[in-house]
């Protein structure tokens, strides 16, 4: 696989290239959202809950359309730009497999929230129309607060829950940055809007350890979402 899909841009450049990879990337992590909230949707003990989740799959949906519909005015193939991030995203969801409802929320909460970090602080130093795209399509609308609700009840309920929920969400953020690092060492392209970012307070250019630090930061938001839930750090 080469490091850009076969098409790109009328301008080709590192950013431009990098733009492609971070809206194929995008684009199917929400498709991917799209039936994994779904599949939540179904397991949902009440039809109220049925109800929520279905709605949250659905504005995952309108989402991949909306990156999709921006690839092709790109002049890009979306399932080409896709299709270098398939493997990996569909390995990285294979690892963390929920074995329950809860922790499938927790999931969608954890595992989801720190990839639009990452996600976000790739969009930095992205064209102004991309960077809006992708504030927008990662507006989690309601999601957040549902999940921290249903997740506070069960362990207001069964306190013995947050201990192993807690583990599951440290679990999740490992394997989310692990991950991330790999796909970001991948595509070159990707990795440099990260690295520019990075090289304003580091001074340094296309270094992965100035990613890593990147990625560190990308922790500091999981201590609020575990207390959100009612889950220590």
């Amino acid at each position: 696989m080469t490091s850009g899909p076969a098409q790109t841009p009328s301008e080709d450049t590192t950013a431009a290239r990098g733009v492609v990879d971070l809206l194929g990337l995008l684009a199917y992590a929400e498709l991917v959202s799209f039936f994994r909230l779904a599949d939540d949707a179904e397991l949902a003990p009440s039809l109220a809950d049925k109800g929520e989740l279905a709605g949250f799959a659905a504005t995952e949906q309108g989402h991949y359309q909306r990156l999709h519909d921006r690839l092709v005015e790109l002049g890009v193939a979306p399932e080409a730009a896709m299709e270098p991030f398939v493997a990996p995203l569909d390995a990285w969801h294979a690892r963390t497999e929920p074995q329950s409802w809860l922790e499938s929320l927790v999931k969608a909460y954890v595992g989801d929230g720190i990839a639009g970090d990452f996600y976000r602080q790739v969009a930095v130093l992205a064209d102004d129309e991309t960077r809006e795209l992708v504030t927008g399509v990662l507006s989690e609308e309601g999601r957040a607060g549902f999940i921290a609700k249903k997740v506070q009840q069960a362990v207001a309920d069964d306190p013995k829950l947050a201990g192993r929920l807690a583990l599951w969400a440290r679990r999740l953020v490992g394997e989310a940055l692990s991950q991330a690092q790999r796909v970001a060492a991948e595509r070159p392209h990707l990795a440099a809007l990260l690295v520019t970012e990075g090289a304003e307070d580091n001074a340094e250019s296309g270094d992965l350890a100035a990613v890593s630090r990147i990625f560190a930061r990308l922790t500091d938001a999981h201590s609020a979402r575990l207390k959100a839930m009612g889950l220590s750090s």
